[in-house]
Order: C-alpha cells, then sequence, then structure tokens
C-alpha cells in the first residue's frame, strides 16, 4: 500500500498561481455554493415548524436500531473496497399539519451510525461514521381505502468521516453535504390473523445538493493551512452522485404499544474531483413506534383565556 500512500501525498507544498489568499480565500471562493444553498433552505425548514395540525397535535415517534453490513470506497485513501459491519439509530417523527386542508405532513428523521470495516487482504480498516438530519413535507393521498401515497420535498444534510488505520499520511477523510431530494412513500394498512398491520415503503432520492471534497492528490494540510483551495466544494447532482434510501418497515401492534420491523438499503455515492466514492448499507431494523395526540389549545386560545381569567380577577376585587 505504500504506492497508494506517495500517490495521495503532494511533495511540492509551493503556493500556485490562483490558490493563494490563505482561509479565508477558502471560505468566499470554495464555500459560497454551500453556504447560499443552505442559507436557501433554513428558511423553509423553519416555516414548516408553524403550521399546528387538525384536531391537536397528532404525532408519530418511531425510535429504531439497525445492525447490517457495508460496503464502503474512497479513493482518497485506498483504492482498495472495504467491507464490514455496520450499526445505526433512527429516530423518526411525524406529524400532520393544517396545510391542504390536513392533508401534509412532516417528517423529521435522525440518523447516527458506525462502521468498522476492512479490505479484501484485511491488512487496513476503516472506522467510520456519520449523523443526519432529513425533513420532508408529504401530500397524501387515499386512492383506495387502506392506501396511502405520499409524494414531497426533502431537505437534508449529513457530516460523516473516514479513518484508515494503516495510512501515515492523509489518515482520514471528511464527508459533510447537503441534499434536496425528492421523497416517496406508500402505506397499507391490513390484518392478518386479526391483527391490524401498517406496511411501509419509503424513497428519497437526492436531486441536488452540495458536498466538500478535497481534490486528487491534495492534502487537508494545503486546504486549511496554507490556503490552496481547489474546487472544495462541489455540486451534485444523479449524473455525479446517484444516491438513494429506500426503507420497508412493519408496523406490529404489541400490548400496549406498536412494534417496527423492516430493512434498510442506502446508496451513497459520488464522483468528484477524480475522487470515487461509495457507501452501500444493507441493514435489519427494528424498534418502537409511538403515536400521540396533544389536545393543547392554540396561541390565540390561551392568550383569551389568559384576559378572562384577569378580568375575572378584576371584578372579583
Amino acid at each position: 500500500m505504500n504506492i497508494t500512500l506517495h500517490a495521495f501525498s503532494k511533495t511540492d507544498n509551493s503556493p500556485q498561481d490562483g490558490q493563494g489568499g490563505g482561509f479565508s480565500h477558502i471560505i468566499h471562493s470554495n464555500l459560497k455554493p454551500l453556504l447560499l444553498l443552505t442559507f436557501a433552505l433554513l428558511p423553509v425548514a423553519a416555516q414548516a415548524q408553524s403550521p399546528d395540525p387538525v384536531g391537536g397535535r397528532q404525532t408519530t415517534h418511531a425510535t429504531v436500531v439497525g445492525i447490517g453490513a457495508a460496503h464502503q470506497l474512497e479513493t482518497y485513501l485506498s483504492p482498495l473496497s472495504y467491507r464490514g459491519p455496520q450499526v445505526m439509530v433512527l429516530h423518526e417523527t411525524l406529524r400532520a399539519t393544517r396545510w391542504a386542508q390536513g392533508r401534509v405532513s412532516l417528517q423529521t428523521l435522525w440518523q447516527a451510525e458506525f462502521s468498522s470495516t476492512q479490505n479484501a487482504p484485511a491488512k487496513a480498516r476503516y472506522l467510520g461514521g456519520s449523523v443526519g438530519y432529513d425533513v420532508a413535507w408529504h401530500y397524501h393521498w387515499q386512492p383506495v381505502p387502506r392506501l396511502r401515497l405520499l409524494l414531497g420535498p426533502q431537505v437534508g444534510t449529513r457530516i460523516g468521516f473516514l479513518y484508515n488505520t494503516r495510512n501515515g499520511n492523509n489518515p482520514a477523510q471528511a464527508i459533510p453535504d447537503i441534499h434536496l431530494s425528492a421523497s416517496a412513500a406508500a402505506l397499507c394498512d391490513f390484518r392478518l390473523w386479526g391483527q391490524p398491520l401498517t406496511a411501509r415503503y419509503q424513497l428519497d432520492l437526492p436531486l441536488v445538493g452540495a458536498k466538500f471534497s478535497p481534490n486528487y492528490g491534495q492534502s487537508y494540510y494545503e486546504i486549511f493551512s496554507l490556503g490552496h483551495g481547489d474546487h472544495n466544494v462541489c455540486v451534485t447532482h444523479p449524473f455525479n452522485a446517484f444516491s438513494s434510501r429506500h426503507m420497508l418497515t412493519l408496523d406490529i401492534p404489541f400490548r400496549r404499544t406498536t412494534m417496527r420491523a423492516g430493512y434498510l438499503c442506502e446508496i451513497r455515492q459520488s464522483h468528484v474531483n477524480e475522487i470515487s466514492y461509495h457507501h452501500y448499507t444493507h441493514a435489519f431494523i427494528i424498534g418502537v413506534v409511538r403515536h400521540l395526540t396533544i389536545n393543547a389549545p392554540r396561541w390565540g386560545e390561551r392568550a383569551s383565556a389568559r384576559v378572562k381569567r384577569e378580568e375575572g380577577g378584576a371584578l372579583r376585587e
């Protein structure tokens, strides 16, 4: 693997034309597209928290643990692919809104994962992890009584890392990105042996985004210490970073709670700056689902009730 390490290290640290200017140059020239896209999406995400659901705050909370296998390739660290186990935790929240007469729901999804993989000769290992957050707005159709179809936009971000236990230089790679996706789901309610069950399939397909990536042969020291930025924030789309997440679950009532079991397949890949990356996940997931309805008064109703109490107290005095 010495050939790989030498191939990804630079010996000439002298400034190059158009690359000087220090770290501030990187912030303005390289991170500007990422910041603009982030600030454009933040107001949309903030406005999504305001609508109140019809008939009270109806929410569904699901927390599942996933155990499976990961297949990883990161040519900035090694030309070899790595395989091994992966564990993850996902927390999902669904709630109805007042939009479109209650036909729009808001979904938030937190996902944290950790993997430990090794190459075929078993002489090197990747330690990797990431945390992701996604927000989706789904419009609901019900073509038949027991079938619901959902479709809408999703925005999300993820920050992760890969660490190669054998590399001496360039031992790690940061993997942050933001993305705008199309999200679709189908839910089917049915009965089996007298028990009400709900099956769901959801597909999330990133359409456009941005990610950070060193250029081929470029070290982090050159980027952040010497300020030699070189197209380190890249626009991603299905033609250079086709990715998707598939989630198939079954909700099963169990005593006073609901159990969820299913399968998760996630494909994350990109080819930017002459660096290829992919992370394929296949995992079995199992966890608990809670359905809550909180009939809390709206802000205006609470304010009106407070005024009436104050007026009643003044009259008694």
